[in-house]
């Protein structure tokens, strides 16, 4: 009777991991919602702007943990996209700019859509995810040769909104100061009509019907939001808020002591400030904009009662420059350029926790993998989060890299730069063409160059070492 009586404890105990382990599995299986934003930099209020209303990104920040130094490894769009979602750096998929897409440079690569799919979770791809135009028709099929940057293998479903006619009306100012010659997207529109007249309010109800669904499978969503991304449109409401006498450009310090291949214009706020005003105008009146999209889906979420299954990914592909430096647009490895929000909520993430360790948008992929799971595929080079997400102050000793191709006196020139959390170094060709070093903790602006003073020569030794290193 002892015997038996131990044999079926030891059954129950068994029996017992094993609902333990199951519900530990099915908890893993979780949902996922990508939020990706397009050109958006820490103007958010949650990351201390005391100008830009962003209430919802805030409610999210205080759902989950907020990263205070996120950074992207390339400051254009389909570079960091390309990087983010395949888990590899720039200079591993060999994408440093917006013409190919990931499938015609890394044919067997495994992307991060691609890996919850083959795991079992349904996947859809809503606007700009992968580097979808926003001149690319609503699906693949309805033009052929579009959709060139996407990836048929990730998705199960893919769709690209655009704006009503009435949305495409409004107040329209062209402004001077441009990136490239012949840019088309250097306007500021005040938007006839409502949210949904845009393409990200397009974008938001395809979401929505989409959350609205019953899935038989996990699901990974992506939302990829084009605010607030050139041209500067939104609803004429959003404007209301940031009049242009009430904004203005900051210090753009000096140039001296920097190597020319740092900047992407060479006049400063291209020699019209006064106008660069209305550009910034543009901008944070799309932050707002996009800022009530992402409550339009924290309401959703709420409303059926999916929020505490689904873990909700929000950052920017890259940062942006409004007037920093005299910069515009991103296209630089300054700080402003780099640097984007990364928020992570969900199931058994702490609620309202900052972690100020330097991380990278290369660890979303393998963060979300292992929060979901899945087996992480080979080559990914970034780390996952999770030990971040579970002890804000944990021990972290990872540095971030980003890189950025010029073509400069007729060829092509690389810039590599390494952000920990004190320092910035960055070397253009190799040094050849300079090389910066500041210091964080006395000059958060990046002012000062202190790459050519003897007392710092030690430390810009060390990451350069580093940066050559990859660590």
């Amino acid at each position: 009777m002892n015997r038996y009586c131990l044999l079926a404890g030891a059954f129950s105990l068994l029996l017992g991991l094993s609902v333990d382990a199951r519900a530990t599995a099915s908890q893993d299986r979780r949902n996922v919602l990508l939020i990706v934003c397009d050109d958006l930099n820490c103007r958010v209020g949650s990351y201390g702007d005391p100008l830009v209303r962003t209430p919802n990104i805030d409610r999210l920040a205080g759902r989950g943990v907020l990263f205070e130094r996120a950074y992207a490894q390339y400051p254009v769009c389909n570079p960091s996209r390309c990087s983010f979602l395949s888990g590899r750096r720039p200079e591993s998929t060999g994408i440093l700019d917006n013409t190919v897409g990931i499938r015609t440079q890394c044919p067997d690569v495994v992307t991060l859509p691609q890996c919850l799919r083959e795991a079992g979770w349904f996947t859809a791809g809503i606007a700009k995810i992968f580097h979808v135009d926003q001149w690319d028709p609503p699906r693949p099929e309805d033009r052929p040769g579009s959709w060139r940057r996407d990836d048929p293998l990730a998705w199960d479903y893919r769709f690209n909104t655009k704006p009503t006619e009435t949305g495409r009306r409004g107040d329209r100012m062209e402004l001077a100061g441009k990136s490239f010659p012949g840019d088309t997207l250097n306007f500021r529109l005040m938007a006839d009509g409502t949210d949904d007249d845009q393409d990200d309010g397009q974008t938001t109800l395809e979401v929505i019907k989409l959350l609205r669904q019953t899935h038989e499978k996990p699901f990974f969503i992506g939302a990829g939001y084009r605010r607030p991304h050139a041209a500067w449109i939104a609803p004429r409401a959003y404007f209301g808020p940031y009049p242009v006498d009430r904004l203005s450009l900051p210090d753009p310090g000096s140039r001296q002591g920097m190597p020319p291949l740092a900047f992407s214009n060479a006049e400063p706020n291209y020699g019209v400030p006064d106008e660069m005003l209305h550009l910034m105008q543009g901008y944070v009146a799309s932050v707002s904009f996009l800022d009530a999209q992402v409550g339009r889906l924290l309401d959703e979420l709420d409303r059926l009662e999916l929020a505490d299954s689904t873990l909700i990914v929000l950052f920017g592909d890259h940062g942006f420059h409004l007037g920093e430096h005299g910069l515009w647009h991103k296209h630089t490895l300054f700080e402003e350029s780099t640097r984007t929000p990364l928020i992570i909520a969900g199931p058994g993430i702490p609620a309202g926790r900052r972690c100020s360790r330097t991380v990278e948008l290369l660890d979303v992929f393998p963060t979300v993998v292992d929060l979901c799971g899945v087996e992480r595929p080979a080559k990914l080079e970034g780390a996952s989060l999770r030990p971040l997400l579970e002890d804000s102050a944990a021990t972290w000793d990872r540095a971030a890299f980003t890189v950025e191709r010029r073509n400069w006196k007729g060829r092509p020139v690389v810039g590599r730069s390494i952000r920990t959390e004190r320092w910035r170094y960055t070397e253009w060709d190799e040094g050849r063409e300079g090389h910066e070093l500041y210091d964080h903790r006395a000059d958060p602006h990046e002012h000062r160059n202190l790459a050519d003073i003897p007392e710092m020569a030690g430390v810009a030794q060390e990451l350069a070492a580093r940066l050559r290193a990859g660590k």
